[in-house]
């Protein structure tokens, strides 16, 4: 396959020109789903606080704490690869994708000064910086799911896009709340989980509403990205992506009813289901776009950077990606589990 998409584009599978935007790619790839994933629990957690009560919405800020530095890293990492690796693309992309872009600006900008502010302020203004901080947590989803549609519509009519943007960002919105609150689940008990699964059990199908959505859209619009899943072998790739979201969605509904009905204990189950619907979600969009950056229009290698500084690039990320990769491991290999508060000193007498 590698060898056949080299001779269609003129380029020897070894060249630089050919396997240095491919490698930036599917580095690019990876970041893209770390934010996703590991930003998007904190999203979710943060859009939930917005309708929580207020004597619980410090408690799940508080469970952020340790991952919120950590978080961002993602977003920054991403943005940094893209405009050094692919800096042709950067003006269209902008172009094309503004608004919602924007808009995740200063949705990150509010959660980053409200979380900030909210832990230095006084304790009779630290609720209005948590209101802060959700409300940029609530624009950061909106955000996402309008830059989805934005993606998967671009050549659709106006009047058609504004209907399908707003169900998309309340999809998306959705999705970021249930997991958030799959992640309360497995962090914490009392009255909020039993809160977390009630609000999971109401965005879940929310949130499968939205993937299909987005992918009967995306299908229907492009007859290319329809004729690539229905021919050959990735019919039946098609299928397990689908399977294996089916079994996911109705693996978080029957255990969320289930912790309704019988008990309230912790479980991990409905996170990591949750986790693979975001991942078949993401690897499903890479593989219908690949290899462009605008479909039908740029690809990779038409908005890649020279080999030259690719290769400076490549070079500093080897050196750079390793410390941030052990430094992040270390963070959030407490992020599974019941939190456990700790336990005050003993101070001698």
């Amino acid at each position: 396959m590698v060898d056949t998409l080299a001779m269609a584009l003129g380029l020897h599978p070894a060249a630089p020109e050919f396997w240095m935007p491919l490698a930036f790619m599917g580095l690019l790839c990876l970041v893209v789903l770390a934010a996703m994933v590991l930003d998007g629990f904190d999203i979710g957690v943060g859009c939930l606080s917005v309708f929580a009560p207020q004597s619980l919405r410090p408690r799940m800020l508080s469970l952020l704490s340790p991952w919120r530095d950590a978080n961002e890293f993602w977003l920054f990492l991403g943005l940094g690869l893209f405009m050094a690796a692919f800096p042709l693309a950067w003006g269209r992309v902008m172009g094309e994708l503004y608004l919602p872009l924007t808009l995740m600006a200063v949705g990150t900008l509010l959660r980053t000064f409200g979380y900030e502010l909210r832990v230095r302020a006084p304790r009779e203004m630290q609720s209005y910086f948590g209101r802060l901080f959700g409300m940029g947590a609530l624009l950061t989803a909106l955000s996402h799911g309008l830059l989805l549609a934005q993606v998967v519509m671009l050549s659709q009519a106006d009047t058609v896009q504004l209907g399908f943007s707003l169900f998309t960002a309340v999809c998306a919105v959705a999705a970021y709340c249930l997991l958030g609150a799959s992640w309360l689940i497995m962090r914490e008990g009392g009255e909020l989980r039993a809160r977390a699964i009630f609000w999971g059990r109401r965005c879940v199908r929310w949130a499968a509403a939205g993937a299909v959505g987005v992918s009967v859209v995306l299908a229907l619009g492009n007859p290319g990205i329809f004729l690539k899943w229905s021919s050959g072998l990735t019919r039946a790739l098609a299928a397990c992506l689908w399977v294996g979201m089916l079994v996911a969605f109705v693996c978080i509904e029957m255990c969320l009813q289930r912790m309704i009905n019988t008990s309230i204990r912790s479980t991990a189950l409905p996170f990591l289901m949750t986790l693979l619907v975001f991942g078949l979600t993401f690897a499903g969009l890479t593989y219908s776009f690949f290899p462009y950056l605008v479909l039908d229009e740029l690809t990779i290698w038409d908005a890649a950077a020279a080999p030259e500084s690719l290769e400076l690039v490549l070079v500093m990320a080897a050196v750079a990606l390793p410390i941030a990769l052990a430094f992040n491991a270390r963070v959030y290999r407490g992020m599974f589990g019941l939190s456990v508060p700790p336990e005050p000193p003993e101070f001698g007498r």
